[in-house]
């Protein structure tokens, strides 16, 4: 999984931290949660704001 795959991260991340709004994660914590994915693998360093906002709202989406 790399930083592109913000569908596939966002339904990992709801698998991983169920009951968490993502809305309520800062980027920081947000970037390591995806880099502690058991599938992720993907330079850490790739990761920005852009990226992170759209794997957050991928997030949000799955949640609805």
């Amino acid at each position: 999984m790399r930083w592109t795959d913000v569908d596939t991260i966002a339904i990992e991340l709801v698998e991983a931290h169920p009951g968490v709004d993502p809305l309520t994660i800062n980027f920081v914590d947000l970037r390591n949660w995806v880099i502690a994915l058991p599938d992720f693998d993907d330079d850490p360093k790739h990761s920005g704001e852009k990226i992170l906002e759209a794997i957050q709202a991928a997030w949000i989406e799955e949640l609805d």
